[in-house]
């Protein structure tokens, strides 16, 4: 039996007691009408929502359309598999789920279920620093977590939480650096939407209408551990989440910087990556100064609107540091074939959002798994078609630009 079939039937037996809510999801793109209809409008909206005029959202998507793929036929693609190494880990899929921020707020211990299910698929999970669950009990949960951190721009702060966070076991260090100051996010106040929550007619009304939700996330939280707090900005517990300070806890990143970044290299033993670059100037600064690798982001389309979509610079990019340097990306990735092309360019990992938050809020690690099976089948098929065995097989030559076409 080949690798590849070996690694769908394991996904197959993830997914095989599917409940009802999953059985008409074929894609990712499913599961968002599901969620919307789960979730509060205003949690909803937080979590699809992006900056001002959506352009950097829309580019997202829109920048797959421009690359089309060059197939190649009557090759032998029956031992094809998508495994890839990365760090001195071979994962099952070039793909992984992206740090997502109060993702306990959509599903119950929604960072324990994202990082314990992937860890079962062996695809990469990151912790987001925005979340409200202890860093340790991830860690305890689903050890091979990457944990994505927001600093601010204080060495002491810097240096105490990378104390903690080394002290929980976390092996990889993602440091987010597009966000010195909160995004003009005009989407959360037009749904109901702050930070902090703020009880409101609307909260109220949509949690009574959405049974499951407030049953099954907001008072089992709420019961079991808590008002949920700001838990990773710092070494110490942040503030509730529907406190009045929690802006303490966003507070001086825009005093970050590359000298904070060296001490951070100099302090750090473990693999170090960054993310949110978008320049082909900073990847060779982040890899002069001693990143790991870097993840080229726009935050998803949530900070700077008009923002480039990574996938525009990614060839630059790759060309500048090499085909060897761990150059990643995510922001806007939903099928296969998309993460195939970003491989094609060079990407050793594609990362996921969204989607992967909706499927946990629709049916737990359920969801989350049988997310992870529909895009390892997508990048199977297309590998199959596109006539490679291996994603190193992958490369540019595949990949025609609308631009140059004729």
């Amino acid at each position: 039996m080949s690798e590849n079939k070996q690694d769908a039937q394991g996904l197959a037996m993830a997914c095989k007691k599917m409940p009802k809510i999953l059985e008409d999801i074929l894609c990712l793109h499913d599961f968002e009408l599901k969620a919307r209809q789960k979730l509060p409008r205003p949690i909803f909206g937080y979590i699809a929502g992006a900056a001002e005029d959506n352009m950097s959202l829309d580019d997202n998507r829109t920048v797959f359309q421009d690359y089309r793929f060059i197939t190649q036929v009557l090759t032998d693609v029956s031992q094809r598999h998508q495994k890839i190494e990365l760090f001195g880990k071979t994962y099952n899929s070039p793909f992984g789920i992206a740090p997502m921020g109060l993702n306990a707020l959509s599903t119950y211990r929604g960072d324990v279920v994202l990082a314990h299910t992937a860890q079962a698929a062996n695809i990469v999970s990151i912790m987001s620093g925005s979340s409200l669950i202890p860093l340790e009990a991830v860690a305890k949960a689903a050890p091979n977590t990457w944990f994505q951190a927001y600093l601010p721009g204080d060495t002491s702060r810097i240096l105490a939480l990378l104390d903690r966070i080394k002290s929980a076991g976390y092996q990889t260090l993602v440091i987010t650096v597009d966000i010195p100051v909160s995004a003009n996010r005009e989407n959360n106040v037009r749904s109901g939407f702050s930070t902090p929550l703020r009880p409101s007619l609307r909260l109220v009304w949509d949690g009574l209408t959405r049974l499951s939700w407030l049953f099954g996330t907001f008072f089992r939280t709420f019961m079991k551990h808590g008002m949920p707090h700001f838990e990773n900005s710092f070494a110490t517990r942040g503030a509730p989440i529907l406190s009045a300070h929690v802006d303490r806890d966003f507070s001086a990143r825009d005093h970050l910087n590359w000298e904070h970044f060296k001490q951070i290299r100099q302090y750090w033993q473990g693999q170090l990556v960054i993310k949110g670059i978008l320049s082909v100037k900073d990847a060779r600064l982040a890899k002069e100064m001693g990143a790991d690798g870097i993840i080229l982001s726009n935050h998803g389309g949530r900070q700077l609107d008009g923002a480039t979509s990574p996938m525009r610079i990614l060839p630059d990019v790759v060309q500048a540091l090499g085909t060897d340097y761990p150059v990643m990306i995510d922001s806007g990735f939903r099928r296969g074939s998309d993460v195939l092309k970003a491989v094609a360019l060079g990407a050793k990992m594609v990362f996921v959002g969204r989607p992967f938050n909706y499927a946990a809020a629709v049916a737990g690690d359920v969801g989350v798994a049988h997310a992870i099976h529909l895009l390892h089948d997508e990048v199977d098929r297309n590998m199959a078609m596109l006539g490679v065995n291996t994603c190193d097989e992958l490369n540019p030559s595949m990949l025609i630009h609308r631009c140059s076409s004729n």
